[in-house]
């Protein structure tokens, strides 16, 4: 393991380690969000407005991690988020992600908007999910899903909260833009940054060519500087219900649904043919203002009793873990931290991190005098009285 992965002792050493190491341009892509940001800081600032009431005397003695989802035992009950562009930020960076998680008996999801194809994801973790961005044409969609298919992924993840570019006016402030513009700037920031420099940047151009984006379509999409990103990136303004429709037909695996808010829209995903939904903001990058997903975690729990209710954003800490599962979340999905531990350790850092969030579950399940993932209620918290307020189950 990297000398620099083993004294981390936290998600958030891996963040401050990776804003030292990547360029300011790449970290800013990863660590901001739309507009104000108001949305990434809500993400975080939701959990702290829940207290745990611990139970004592309990024999914890024997507890466990482990955690039931759709039909696969997994090792703890959270996993790896997906992640656009993990390549820029880390050496074949799903690949990392992917094979820290088949080891640590985690689920990963492998982003539609990476640089690896997907097929070379799926071969090192055959378990891995795959996260796709609907095309703007049904004969698109049509050939996308038969790759996915082909390639042996078995759940399919749809994101649904991207109809239009997003303002982030913070990748521009930093630098960063797609398609990425070679600029004097980029240029020096890769110079003061010889680790990243040589081990991820000029190691992908010689071992892997110029990265493109591999997976938004059935075919190989443009090279990251090409004018033509963002037209593959346009045309979902119009997609609806319909296409999910088509999408269950057409899908033979498990199909989750992300980026739902409401729970009207998650009861529609159910009805639908939803097998899963994932409450998610998109990590605050989407619409700015857009309310915390553990805030809205309850009403979509009561509104969808039949399937299991996922959450990501703001995610950091094993406490958070505990606090979203106690709100009825069947399980966590966590992004940016592994991406900042791929960037500065590779596989290593990202098994690193994965351990060290498992550890705090494991610590604060004994803590709060709960055996399991699965004994975790509302009895377990104390949550301030607005805050209850916002979050009482309702499907109006």
């Amino acid at each position: 393991m990297p000398e620099r992965v083993r004294g981390m002792l936290c998600l958030d050493d891996f963040e401050a380690a990776a804003k030292r190491h990547l360029p300011t341009p790449i970290f800013g892509y990863v660590a901001g969000a739309s507009e104000r940001n108001r949305s990434l800081r809500s993400n975080g600032q939701s959990f702290d407005r829940h207290d745990f009431v611990p139970r004592v005397l309990v024999d914890i003695s024997r507890r466990s991690t482990a955690t039931s989802l759709l039909g696969r035992s997994y090792a703890a009950p959270f996993g790896i988020a997906p992640m656009g562009l993990c390549a820029l930020a880390a050496y074949r960076g799903d690949v990392a992600l992917a094979q820290a998680a088949a080891q640590a008996n985690v689920p990963m999801i492998m982003s539609g908007s990476s640089l690896i194809q997907l097929e070379e994801v799926v071969r090192v973790n055959p378990d891995a999910w795959f996260q796709a961005y609907l095309p703007g044409e049904d004969d698109s969609i049509v050939a996308l899903l038969a790759r996915v298919k082909l390639a042996g992924y078995k759940t399919l993840v749809i994101t649904v909260d991207t109809p239009v570019a997003a303002n982030r006016e913070n990748n521009v402030r930093a630098g960063f833009s797609t398609p990425l513009r070679p600029s004097l700037r980029l240029a020096w920031q890769g110079i003061t940054r010889p680790r990243w420099l040589f081990g991820t940047l000029v190691r992908t151009l010689l071992h892997e060519g110029m990265p493109h984006f591999e997976n938004n379509a059935a075919v190989r999409g443009a090279p990251i500087l090409s004018r033509n990103v963002e037209r593959d990136f346009s045309g979902r303004g119009h997609l609806n219900w319909r296409h999910l429709d088509l999408v269950r037909r057409l899908w033979p695996g498990q199909l989750v649904v992300k980026g739902i808010l409401d729970a009207r829209d998650a009861r529609a995903a159910v009805d639908a043919g939803a097998d899963g939904i994932i409450v998610s903001n998109h990590g605050g990058r989407q619409l700015d203002g857009s309310v915390a997903p553990l805030v809205v975690l309850p009403r979509i729990v009561a509104a969808c009793p039949d399937i299991p209710v996922m959450l990501d954003g703001g995610v950091r800490r094993g406490t958070d873990v505990l606090k979203a599962l106690a709100l009825g979340a069947k399980f966590v999905f966590v992004g940016r931290p592994f991406m900042y531990a791929a960037a500065i350790g590779g596989q290593p850092g990202v098994r690193k991190a994965v351990e060290l969030l498992a550890l705090e579950v494991s610590r604060n399940l004994g803590l709060l005098g709960v055996t399991s993932p699965g004994e975790l209620d509302r009895t377990c918290l104390l949550s301030h009285p607005h805050d209850r307020l916002l979050a009482e189950p309702s499907c109006a």
